[in-house]
């Protein structure tokens, strides 16, 4: 394996144990984030079934995105044979474009990383990476949604925002 897929593979896992250690936060700043959107957009009339209703998405974004960077199943997610097709279709299902952000990621890592590295450094390289680069695909979500702010996105929004958040204070 590639020291570029070494440390992608460290940066996925270390997301994954922040966010499953930080399930209970994200709750709160989901709710509270989802609050401030509804009093800061029109979007119309938002009575507590909708509210609930924007909250559940968003808890199940979460479990989503986590199970993303499973470290067991970030091998399927990315797997080198099909990432290219993956990645193009979920260009097309997505609401907001990250391939640059994703070039971003890899041109991090790539700087970051040294000839014979061991595992602890991986894991030191994948704090840093996270904290010069965030949680991929968190940027292109965030700046899509807030040039134009709808309905359909801010589950995935509020939800990067939340996360982006965890991150950069634990």
């Amino acid at each position: 394996m590639s020291e570029i897929k070494l440390l992608l593979n460290a940066y996925y896992e270390a997301l994954h144990d922040r966010l499953e250690a930080n399930k209970d936060l994200l709750t709160a700043k989901i709710e509270k984030f989802l609050q401030d959107e509804f009093a800061n957009h029109d979007f119309g009339s938002i009575d507590q079934e909708k509210f609930d209703a924007y909250r559940d998405a968003c808890l199940a974004f979460v479990v989503e995105r986590i199970e993303m960077y499973n470290p067991i199943g970030i091998q399927y997610t990315f797997d080198s044979t099909r990432r290219k097709q993956a990645f193009e279709l979920e260009l097309q299902l997505n609401f907001y474009d990250s391939r640059s952000e994703f070039e971003a990621l890899i041109q991090a890592a790539q700087g970051k990383l040294q000839t014979h590295i061991g595992k602890q450094e991986l894991r030191e390289l994948a704090k840093e990476l996270i904290k010069d680069v965030g949680a991929f695909p968190d940027k292109s979500i965030i700046s899509a949604y807030q040039s134009e702010p709808a309905l359909g996105k801010l589950p995935d929004y509020i939800v990067a925002r939340a996360i982006e958040e965890i991150i950069t204070s634990t």
